[in-house]
């Protein structure tokens, strides 16, 4: 576990009726854990302009504004590469923009976000396979049984 440095803060009363509220909202949130989570996620969006941070089933991840979740394109341009061993690298960025219907920029925009922060992005991408896998499961399953 990280160390937590202490560090004092006064908000402006409207932002800190806002946090409150935003605390209120989102059980098991203290108000210093949701301060250091909009704090995080407000520099991240600064680092990386065209990022957004979004709720989802798995909980707060990464995405493109206007686009897909940050994990989905790196998924797609893995994919890619998988099925393009070959292509260099305009063309592979190339065949997924065609695909997805991303502009580049937004591609280049997800990649280098997942570049800084690997290890969440990877961590996204692992339980949507797993979700995948487990649910074809149970549908093989399913088509088991019913096949007599």
């Amino acid at each position: 576990m990280t160390r937590k440095a202490p560090t004092p803060v006064r908000f402006d009363a409207a932002v800190a009726v806002r946090l409150q509220a935003y605390v209120a909202t989102h059980p098991g949130l203290s108000l210093s854990s949701a301060a250091n989570r909009l704090v995080d996620e407000g520099l991240r969006t600064t680092e990386h302009p065209g990022i957004t941070f979004r709720e989802g089933p798995t909980g707060r991840r990464a995405g493109l504004v206007g686009g897909p979740d940050v994990w989905e394109v790196v998924r797609a341009v893995r994919s890619a590469r998988a099925a393009e061993p070959e292509l260099a690298e305009h063309g592979l960025l190339s065949m997924v923009a065609d695909n997805t219907g991303l502009p580049l920029r937004l591609l280049r925009t997800a990649l280098r976000y997942w570049a800084a922060y690997p290890q969440e992005v990877d961590a996204e991408i692992a339980a949507a396979d797993e979700t995948e896998q487990a649910a074809e499961r149970a549908w093989r399953r399913e088509q088991d049984l019913l096949a007599g």
